[in-house]
């Protein structure tokens, strides 16, 4: 049975942000606060339309550069870490906490993402989701069936995250 498959694959040297994060390992131990340049890689799968494409690349390109400044130069807060905590104050700044460590920071300085750690891996998962949400908020119904998209914190090294309609 002969399977055929079509994709597009989008690796921009635009498609990166640069941002501060700390790591928190199973152990509950943390990195220190510090920062990567980070790279978005995507492939989308998907049948081919009557005219003969995938999705538009100039539909997707935008959508995955907006994703990317929206995180460019904040410091990523996992909001969803059951240790760390977050308090906005009237002042306009946020106290983050972690065990020991005390954070003051100003709140236009922040983001505070619905995972659990900032990890490659959840960033990819976080973008991906975003990614698929806007294109079909955007486009109406896409022809994603398939979406790869890596996050690399360093030369070499990937989070991925796999969505799929059909799994």
């Amino acid at each position: 049975m002969r399977t055929e498959r079509w994709a597009i694959h989008m690796h921009k040297e635009y498609f990166k942000f640069s941002c501060a994060h700390f790591l928190i390992f199973p152990d509950g131990s943390k990195e220190r606060l510090h920062g990567h340049n980070y790279y978005v890689d995507a492939k989308i799968e998907g049948q081919l339309t009557d005219k003969g494409i995938v999705i538009d690349f100039t539909q997707v390109k935008p959508v995955i550069r907006e994703l990317c400044d929206s995180l460019d130069e904040y410091w990523l807060v996992p909001g969803e870490h059951s240790g760390l905590t977050v308090e906005p104050h009237d002042d306009g700044h946020t106290e983050i906490c972690y065990r020991e460590c005390r954070y003051l920071v100003p709140s236009d300085e922040i983001i505070v993402l619905p995972i659990n750690n900032t990890s490659a891996e959840n960033l990819a998962a976080w973008i991906g989701r975003e990614l698929v949400k806007r294109i079909g908020e955007r486009f109406g119904k896409s022809q994603i069936q398939r979406l790869e998209l890596a996050v690399s914190e360093a030369s070499g090294q990937w989070g991925v995250y796999h969505y799929s309609e059909s799994d």
